[in-house]
Order: structure tokens, then sequence, then C-alpha cells
């Protein structure tokens, strides 16, 4: 220690976290520690976290500049907004202009599969890049007023008016996920500026992007340079310094797993407003009534590729066996399309006639602990199959085990699915394919994350977060009396 600040770390040293827990310095830490790093203790897990002096200078930079390009937005025209958009789609559309960016592209995908990393997200391909200019296009007309009155309180000689304003920088930090610098621009169109953190698998592309698309729409437009900022790190630490800044408005964590919870418990431990994804797997009821001529089709869409709202486990009713039959039919088709075996886990002694498994590689467990993990694959789908004896005993499942996120029962009965709807303990609630859940395929409005659902109830809040979404209310008053007082 030096006037105050931690110097250097010892290997055992003991380190205090959650009130009545300590955590120990392990010798890899100590040795990389040095005078003028940071030390972020995790206090929800004990977790220790180095971040390097150059990286929070970094970061430092980033927001500092992206904090004085939100105060200069509140003086930018709608019409430049419109402008940066209809630039920013032409680029993303030019050949010319984005060859540079798949090249980048490339490389980063080269460099990914070759140390085994997924690379499901990080491809460019042609979809990916239509659905940005779609995005893109989407913020391009959307009406997003930036600073109007939702209601206003007379008293006798003042007023309060309630204010919808812009919030402040918004963070976001994403791995591999190039398509996110298009979804989030759109937190610009409701007049806040943005920081991006994305992990080193995409880094090249997004460098590429910035250069090439992103920083040239804002000077054509007219807009501040630093409204839309890039922290040019590989390291991991790099998150995390974003995310225990205090000047951050909202932190925005694309992803699942256990990162994502850790930068999670980082930003609520420096009171940074938090909105995270999480784990994600979506969860299917087959009802005794539901149409077996559409199973399979609801089924392979529901597995045509692995994100967050691809189908993690379905529950078949066990009263007609042609039901099942069809669903074991549409998870083999999602396998044929890609010239693969699907994976499929079961509880032992599930009975089912392995004739209509053919193709499919089978893995037996000895409880329900299997239905409460979330399935990732890449090119080979992998789901879970319970057998029930009813709705009610697979809501009760989905309940115990889903990470209470999407769920669809399969049925035609109004009532039955009225019930689902009223017991299950999920935001999202459909009545077929789990995949609807996408803030631009299901709203129309591109979709910055799936936020804070992991209760399955939300506070006042949309489980889908949009840029414009992205706000504060603030209140004026107005006083027409000068001697007025309580």
């Amino acid at each position: 220690m030096s006037n105050d600040r931690l110097t250097r770390l010892e290997a055992g040293q003991l380190v205090p976290f959650g009130g009545d827990r300590v955590a120990v310095v392990p010798p890899e830490l100590a040795a990389s520690f040095v005078s003028g790093d940071r030390l972020v203790v995790v206090q929800e897990t004990g977790d220790l976290i180095r971040i390097p002096a150059a990286v929070s200078a970094l970061v430092d930079s980033a927001v500092t500049r992206a904090r004085g390009a939100f105060v200069d937005l509140s003086a930018v025209s709608d019409r430049s907004l419109d402008r940066f958009y209809d630039e920013m789609a032409s680029r993303l559309a030019d050949d010319r202009t984005m060859s540079t960016v798949l090249r980048a592209n490339e490389d980063d995908v080269a460099d990914a599969r070759s140390r085994g990393r997924s690379i499901t997200r990080l491809e460019l391909g042609d979809k990916m890049r239509r659905d940005m200019i779609e995005g893109v296009r989407l913020w391009r007309h959307i009406d997003v007023s930036r600073d109007h009155r939702v209601s206003v309180v007379e008293h006798s000689t003042w007023t309060v008016e309630e204010r919808r304003a812009p919030l402040g920088v918004v963070a976001f930090v994403f791995e591999g996920r190039p398509n996110v610098f298009a979804d989030a621009t759109g937190v610009l169109r409701s007049g806040n500026s943005v920081v991006f953190r994305i992990g080193s698998d995409a880094l090249r592309t997004a460098r590429a992007l910035m250069a090439e698309v992103v920083q040239p729409s804002l000077i054509a437009a007219g807009l501040p340079e630093n409204a839309v900022a890039l922290v040019d790190s590989a390291e991991r630490s790099a998150g995390h310094a974003l995310f225990s800044d205090r000047r951050i408005a909202l932190a925005v964590a694309r992803g699942s797993g256990e990162a994502v919870s850790q930068l999670g418990a980082v930003a609520r431990q420096a009171g940074v407003p938090v909105s995270l994804h999480g784990t994600g797997g979506a969860w299917m009821v087959i009802a005794p009534d539901a149409d077996v001529s559409a199973l399979e089709a609801v089924v392979d869409a529901s597995l045509d590729r692995k994100v967050c709202n691809t189908l993690n486990v379905v529950c078949v009713v066990r009263e007609r066996a042609e039901q099942l039959s069809a669903v074991l039919r549409g998870i083999r088709l999602a396998g044929e399309r890609r010239s693969v075996a699907p994976v499929l886990r079961v509880r032992s002694g599930t009975s089912i006639d392995r004739n209509t498994l053919l193709g499919v590689e089978i893995v037996e467990h000895d409880d329900d602990s299997f239905l409460a993990h979330e399935y990732e694959w890449d090119d080979r789908p992998e789901l879970a199959l319970r057998l029930v004896d009813s709705v009610a005993e697979a809501v009760g499942l989905c309940n115990a085990h889903s990470p209470w996120f999407v769920a669809s029962l399969i049925s035609n009965d109004e009532d039955l699915f009225d019930e689902f709807y009223r017991t299950i303990e999920a935001p999202f609630v459909g009545d077929g394919f789990t995949r609807w859940v996408d803030g631009q395929y299901a709203l129309g409005r591109p979709e910055l994350g799936l936020s804070n659902w992991q209760n399955g109830r939300l506070f006042g809040r949309g489980g889908i977060l949009s840029g414009d979404g992205v706000f504060a209310v603030r209140y004026v008053a107005r006083h027409t009396d000068p001697t007025q007082r309580r």
C-alpha cells in the first residue's frame, strides 16, 4: 500500500469480500499485479480481477470522450440523426466499402476456428449483413422523441412536468457479434452515446466497421465523432473496467454464462444499472390435443440455429404416441439439414420406439438435472426430451429447472393455453416455434438485448431492450409566484 493505494499483492494474501468471507490471492495474480493496476473484488463471488493500468487508461479515455459526445448530442437535429442512419445503411450495403470489413471478418473467423472457437455468431455472412442494414433502416424511420413531456401536474401558481429525456453513456460488452454494432447505434436515436467492448474473436471486424462504416457516417452527418466509441483492447478486463466506471448510465452485456453474471455483479457493485442476458434455452410443451401435422415443422423451426431462444427442452404428454413420433421427426430433420446426428438427452428408462430414433444419438440421465442445462452447439443440434403425464407436470418441471425465459405450449385449447400462461414462469410465452423472441423480428425494433428476465417476471420493464427504451425521466418545475414557499 502507498498513500492508501494498492501497489502490490502477495500470494496467499487474504482479501475480504461479502462482509464475512475472504478470497485468497493466487500466485499468478500476485506476480502480475504492479503499481497502477486495479483490483476488483466481486462481492457476490469473491472473484479477484486485475485491471492493468493501460486498460484502465484506455477505458477512461473512451468513456470521457463518449460523455463529452453525449452533451454535444443535445444540439444535434433529428435530421442529422436521419442522415447518420442513411449513411450507415448505405455503407453497409456498399460492396466496395464492406470489402475491408469482410476481409477482417474472414481473418477473425479463421483465427477463431484454428483455436476451436465457435463461429456461429462471428461470421459476417450475407444474412447477418442484410439484418444489420435492415436494423439501421428501422432506426432511420422509427419515431423516437429525445425529449418530450410525458405528463404535467398543475398547481395554483406552479406546474411540475414529467419529461422523457436522454439517459447518458451506454456501455456494451459482447462476444464475437458484429451485428450488435448496428443494433446498438439505436441508442443515438434517443440521444445517448455508446461505448463498445467486443471480444477478441471479433476485434479485427470491429475495428474495420468503426473505420469504414461508423466513423465516416458520424462525420458525414455532422454528429460528434465520439458518439460511438470502441475500447480497442483484447483484454477481457476491459469489460470489467468499463462496467465499473460510474459515469456509465447503463451497462449492457450480450452473451450468457458465468462471464455475463460476473460483469453484471461488477456493474451492480459500482452502482451502474445493468441489462444482462444470462442463460438461455427455450422450453416447449406438447399438449394431448396438439396438431400432429404441425409438430415436425414447429420443432424444426425452433432448432434452425443455436441462439438463446433455440429449443432446449421439449416435454411431451404421453397420451398419444404419434405426437412423440412427430417431435422426433422434427429433431431428425434439423439434423439432416446439417448432415449430422442430433443429440437427444432423456431420462433413463424413457419408453421410445427406437425405430423412430434412427439418425439420433441418445444420451440417458438418471435424474432431471439435465433439464436445467443449456445445450450449446454449433452445427449439431442438442436438446432434452422429457415425457410427462400432463401439461401441469411440464409446467412444474419448467418452473423448477428452466431459466424462466421462453415457454411454448402447442395446443388448440384456448383455456389450456390461458392456464399455461398464468402458471408458467417466463416472460416470453407462445403457442408455436420458440425462435420468435427477438426485438427486430417480433416488434420491428432492433434488439440491444433480452434484458433482466432471469426472475421470469419483470418490474415495469420490457424483456426486450431496444434503443428507444434507453431513456431517463426528469422533472421540471415552473413557478409564477416568486414568493411561493412550503
